[in-house]
């Protein structure tokens, strides 16, 4: 069984923009944490499954907003580019990001996909998610 289309923008809205459903469910405002991982964290994994572990590293937040998320049928797209802190050591490559509702931990990502093309981070290189970047329900 799948969600109708109509529902699965709805549902994208509830969760990126704290849009509320009728009836359904009531957007609450705050924010959505994106974070980088030189793997898959897979779909059994959480947030901080192959998280990357660069020193600065920190995971980023985005707001649940329209200022933050675009949402149109059943994808969602960044607004605007997010960069993380600029790596002081190893190198290493960034190939996933995630989704999820805290700053840091092994919670439950909310959703994953992959970075295109990924980003070789080295000392100085600062790791940036753009608009390009997206997830879709389906």
């Amino acid at each position: 069984m799948s969600k109708s289309n109509a529902f699965e923008t709805d549902f994208l809205g509830l969760i990126f923009t704290a849009t509320t459903i009728p009836l359904v469910a009531s957007g609450i405002a705050g924010s959505l944490w994106l974070s980088l991982h030189f793997a898959d964290p897979g779909e059994a994994g959480n947030q901080a499954s192959s998280e990357s572990d660069y020193l600065n590293y920190a995971r980023q937040s985005v707001a649940r907003t329209t200022a933050g998320w675009t949402v149109a049928g059943s994808a969602v797209t960044l607004t605007s580019s997010v960069s993380f802190p600029a790596s002081s050591n190893v190198a290493s490559t960034l190939t996933h990001f995630a989704i999820g509702t805290v700053s840091a931990g092994s919670t439950s990502m909310l959703f994953s996909g992959t970075v295109t093309p990924s980003i070789t981070v080295n000392t100085n290189v600062t790791p940036r998610l753009t608009t390009g970047t997206n997830v879709t329900e389906d």
